[in-house]
């Protein structure tokens, strides 16, 4: 739960906030740890929410992204979050294009390493890569080549605005990955794609290169990420998800990790 009242209480329980430059994003671009926040969630007492917040005016040397991980050590289960997405930046001019993620990610230690997995939940609400100008992305990896660039996944999409809260699952079971937003399956991958290395958790937002608008004036995008699970070795569906993360609450259980050690951490660089 990111009811946190600081950064450092976030890392203690094993999270990390990128900062540095490199992949994904605008080339020349920075992460900076000041992009995560916490705010209080409007009329709900108590509960607070972690804000990414990035921010560009066209240029790659102002154009800060956002980006948190946590430990290396997540393979098969389900893995669910409570985000809420934007279609408009919450200061300045509209029409950079933005990617709004949930995801989970191996290392990138070389091109076309065998052993690299990654599922990802990506928004755009400004379009990207020459598809819809607003859609909702759900990708699974085999590998990938970064320079140049040669992907090797499945991926589908679905088409519309999805600004507002929303519940994003992934199972990961039986040789399937299964994408769902708010119960409705988006996607559904498997075979050489169905992952099979260790997986750090993350989200992350990020401009895509040459997507910035030539709009002037500094302009700022935000995401919002309420909760986030994983329940390991089991397939649950989005309402028993939702019906565990309401049984902790109730409880008053703010964090929980029983997920044997990995990795000792994730180097939160992809």
């Amino acid at each position: 739960d990111f009811s946190y009242s600081s950064t450092e209480e976030m890392t203690a329980n094993g999270w990390v906030i990128r900062s540095g430059q490199g992949w994904p994003g605008v080339t020349g671009a920075s992460f900076r740890e000041e992009n995560v926040t916490f705010v209080d969630y409007p009329d709900q007492a108590g509960n607070r929410l972690l804000r990414m917040t990035s921010s560009t005016d066209g240029t790659s040397g102002n154009t800060y992204q956002t980006q948190i991980c946590h430990q290396r050590k997540y393979l098969e289960g389900t893995y669910a979050a409570r985000v809420r997405f934007s279609d408009e930046p919450a200061s300045g001019i509209d029409g950079d294009e933005v990617v709004q993620t949930f995801y989970m990610i191996t290392p990138y230690d070389h091109p076309f390493k065998p052993d690299y997995s990654e599922m990802v939940f990506e928004y755009l609400p400004n379009g990207g890569w020459g598809g819809a100008p607003t859609s909702m992305h759900g990708t699974t990896w085999e590998t990938v080549q970064i320079e140049p660039w040669d992907a090797d996944n499945l991926s589908n999409s679905q088409q519309g605005s999805l600004a507002g809260w929303h519940v994003l699952v992934a199972q990961v079971t039986g040789g399937t990955v299964r994408y769902f937003v708010d119960g409705n399956l988006i996607a559904q991958h498997g075979g050489e794609y169905y992952p099979d290395a260790l997986m750090s958790i993350n989200f992350n937002l990020w401009f895509i290169n040459d997507g910035l608008s030539s709009a002037s004036g500094v302009r700022e995008y935000q995401e919002d990420i309420d909760w986030v699970i994983h329940a390991a070795g089991v397939s649950l569906m989005p309402d028993e998800i939702t019906a565990k993360v309401e049984e902790l609450r109730n409880a008053s259980v703010t964090f929980e990790d029983t997920v044997p050690p990995g990795f000792p951490t994730s180097p939160c660089d992809l």
